[in-house]
């Protein structure tokens, strides 16, 4: 078989990444994500909408930042530019995992088996959240992808779009999250919140329990993010809020390639059509600020006491 062509534009700032050429490795890579997501889940102190859960883009890759272990702490990352996952504790030691072709089964049970040589000793539900017919990590020997010029490309979008969304993030001075990694549904998110409670979210989420969802939206909520896409979503930028405030879907927000879709109830910027402009953070910025408003001023937010300052869209 033929090797695929490789697209000229892998080393610039804001690579392609279209679904079908990386299909394989972005299922496997999802439930990697996961199982180390789960770890942190498990041993880190319960925060506000699972934020204790999430993972954080570094100038390498992801990282869990430091999770606690009794008196000591350790941290788990990926590393995208030298391929492996590197285990740090706070008592100086360090473990290597090198990321290949190797199916999810064997991903889990080595890192497991790493912890518990480095005396960590932890226990994860091995069932994965948010996807269609799910294999628990311990059995799954179908997803056994790793294309790391792929995997490397996710990454340096994830470095450029953290970086847009934290100056998007610095014109906020209300309650905000930060900018992170959910490896639930694999996707880089940013949440601003008005400070009023929400009404009860009535659950209904494909693949999460209920009682997820209204943790992580028990108060009004603008949020934005970059998803990877799926077989039938290219890659996109997207935008939502929670309660969705009447007119919102109607709202004129830019750029002009930017729409509300109905299908995903949120509006949608497609990472193609951003990458391709002329001032790619200038259109990104266009679309998160658009769509915030479209938020606050539809939803009545208190925005004198949230906005730094006044941003004027052109």
């Amino acid at each position: 078989m033929a090797e695929p062509v490789r697209d000229i534009s892998a080393n610039t700032v804001w690579p392609s990444l279209l679904f079908t050429a990386w299909q394989d490795t972005y299922a496997t890579l999802h439930m990697w994500t996961q199982i180390i997501g789960k770890i942190r889940l498990a041993l880190t102190p319960k925060l506000n909408h699972w934020w204790q859960s999430t993972l954080y883009v570094t100038p390498r890759g992801l990282t869990t930042a430091s999770i606690p272990d009794g008196a000591r702490t350790f941290a788990i990352s990926f590393d995208f530019l030298e391929h492996h996952l590197q285990i740090e504790t706070s008592d100086g030691i360090t473990r290597r995992i090198a990321l290949t072709p190797r199916s999810v089964a064997d991903f889990y049970q080595e890192v497991m088996g790493t912890l518990n040589e480095l005396g960590i000793h932890v226990r994860i539900w091995t069932m994965p959240q948010e996807v269609a017919e799910p294999i628990p990590f311990d059995r799954d020997h179908k997803h056994a992808a790793y294309d790391a010029e792929y995997a490397q490309r996710l990454w340096r979008i994830l470095v450029q779009a953290d970086r847009v969304m934290t100056v998007f993030r610095s014109r906020f001075i209300g309650k905000s999250s930060p900018v992170h990694f959910f490896w639930g549904s694999f996707d880089l998110a940013l949440t601003r919140f008005s400070g009023r409670p929400a009404p009860e979210h009535p659950g209904g989420v494909p693949n999460m329990a209920d009682w997820v969802t209204r943790e992580a939206y028990s108060h009004e909520v603008s949020s934005c993010g970059f998803w990877p896409g799926s077989e039938a979503v290219e890659p996109v930028f997207y935008a939502y809020a929670y309660p969705e405030p009447e007119g919102f879907r109607d709202y004129s927000v830019q750029p002009k390639e930017a729409f509300y879709s109905t299908q995903m109830q949120e509006f949608i910027l497609p990472y193609e059509a951003m990458r391709q402009s002329n001032d790619p953070d200038a259109v990104l910025l266009a679309f998160l600020q658009s769509t915030y408003e479209a938020t606050a001023k539809l939803g009545n937010w208190d925005r004198a006491m949230l906005e730094r300052l006044p941003v004027l869209l052109s």
